[in-house]
C-alpha cells in the first residue's frame, strides 16, 4: 500500500536536498500538512500586508520574508496519525553546551536585573529569552519533524527553509492573530508549569498576573480598530511537556482598518516582549546581547482565500551547520525568581530535546 503521507513529505525532502526554500505545515488540531514550494530561491521581503503567501517574520529587525502565492508550488495533504513512519535509531552524536553553567549564571543575573528594573517601577513586565546550542552533526531534520506532528497535535508544527535565511522549525502553542472576512480571533497565553498528567492545576498569583497583563494589552490595542470584543474566561492548555493560561479573544474588525495597523497593535505582545512595548522592547535589545533573529518574530498565511492565519514563532529552532539553536524566554514580573526562570527555560528547551 502506498503511503501518501510519506510519499508527500518526500517530496518535500527532495526540495530541501535542492537547496531550494520551502516551508511545511501543520496547523494547530489538524491531521493535514501544507507547503508552499517557491520556484525562485530569490528572496523576496514583504513591501505591504495586502499581498498574499506565506511570511516569516522576525522580532525587531531582519528580512521579512513572503513565499508569494504567485509565485509558489502549494501542496497539501491530510493524514492519519499512523501513517506517520519515525526511524528507529539512536542519535548519539548530540553534545550540548559546555558552557551551561556560565549561561545560567548569566541569564540569571539578566533576570535579576530586570526584576529590580521592574520594582523600580520602570516596566511591568520584560520578556527575556536566551539561545541553547547543541552540537550535532547526526540530526536527522525530517524525522525529528514527523516527532514533532506527533507529540504536539495542538501546536503550529513548521518547517521554514530559505537558502538566504537559513532553516528554522517549531511548534507554536500561540496564533498572533486569524482574520477572516471581518471576524478576527487572537489568544492572550502566558504563565507556565510542568504537565504532570492533569490540567486541572492551581496557578500561582505571578502567573496569574502575567496573564492578565496580556490579555489586557490585546483587549485595550485592538479597541481602536473593532467592535464587539468578547473576551473568554482564563482556562489551562496543553503545550508539550508544558500548561499555560489561556484566554481567547474575538472581535468584529471595523472596515475601514487595515491588516498592518492590526499586526501592530498587537506585534509584538507582552507574552514575548513585555510591558509598556517601547520600554520592554528597549530593555531587551539592550540587554539580551544576542539576536532573537526570527524567534518572537511570526509566521503563516496572508491573504489566503480571504483568510489570514499567523502564529507567534515561540519553541523553535534553527538550525546552522552542525549546530542547533534552541530559543526559549520566559516573562519577568515583580514576582520573578530568577533562578526559578532559568529552569522555566530549561523545560521549554525540552519542547525541542524531546525530538532530536
Amino acid at each position: 500500500m502506498v503511503n501518501n503521507f510519506e510519499t508527500y513529505l518526500n517530496e518535500i525532502v527532495q526540495v530541501y536536498k535542492t537547496n531550494m526554500p520551502f516551508v511545511v505545515f501543520k496547523k494547530p488540531n489538524e491531521l493535514k500538512l501544507s507547503a508552499y514550494l517557491p520556484n525562485t530561491n530569490e528572496l523576496i521581503e514583504l513591501n505591504n500586508f495586502e499581498e498574499d503567501g506565506f511570511v516569516f517574520i522576525p522580532f525587531n529587525a531582519g528580512k521579512k520574508v513572503i513565499f508569494p502565492l504567485a509565485k509558489s508550488n502549494f501542496k497539501k495533504n491530510d493524514f492519519k496519525a499512523d501513517e506517520v513512519v519515525i526511524s528507529d535509531f539512536k542519535n548519539n552524536s548530540i553534545q550540548k553546551n559546555k558552557n551551561e553553567q556560565i549561561s545560567k549564571e548569566r541569564h540569571v543575573k539578566l533576570v535579576q536585573k530586570a526584576i529590580n528594573f521592574i520594582e523600580e517601577g520602570k516596566a511591568d513586565k520584560i520578556v527575556l529569552s536566551r539561545k541553547e546550542t547543541i552540537s550535532d552533526d547526526g540530526f536527522h531534520l525530517f524525522n525529528s519533524y514527523k516527532k514533532m506532528l506527533l507529540k504536539y497535535p495542538n501546536a503550529f508544527v513548521y518547517i521554514w527553509f530559505h537558502p538566504k535565511i537559513g532553516l528554522w522549525m517549531g511548534a507554536t502553542p500561540e496564533k498572533l492573530l486569524s482574520i477572516e472576512g471581518n471576524q478576527l480571533k487572537t489568544m492572550a497565553l502566558a504563565g507556565t508549569q510542568i504537565y504532570k498528567n492533569t490540567t486541572s492545576v492551581k496557578w500561582k498569583q505571578k502567573e496569574i498576573e502575567e496573564q492578565q497583563f496580556v490579555s489586557d494589552f490585546i483587549v485595550h490595542n485592538l479597541q481602536p480598530f473593532v467592535k464587539s470584543i468578547k473576551i473568554s474566561n482564563s482556562f489551562t492548555v496543553k503545550a508539550g511537556n508544558l500548561l499555560h493560561i489561556c484566554t481567547t479573544i474575538s472581535a468584529v474588525i471595523n472596515t475601514k482598518n487595515s491588516l498592518k495597523l492590526l499586526i501592530s497593535a498587537l506585534h509584538p505582545t507582552p507574552a514575548v516582549c513585555g510591558l509598556p512595548k517601547h520600554i520592554a522592547t528597549n530593555f531587551i535589545l539592550e540587554n539580551e546581547n544576542y539576536n532573537r533573529n526570527y524567534y518572537t518574530g511570526f509566521l503563516g498565511e496572508l491573504n489566503i482565500k480571504n483568510k489570514t492565519e499567523l502564529y507567534v514563532n515561540l519553541r523553535c529552532m534553527q538550525l546552522e551547520n552542525n549546530l542547533i539553536h534552541i530559543y526559549v524566554g520566559g516573562g519577568i514580573t515583580k514576582d520573578s525568581n530568577a533562578l526559578n526562570e532559568w529552569k522555566e527555560t530549561k523545560n521549554k528547551a525540552m519542547v525541542i530535546e524531546n525530538i532530536l
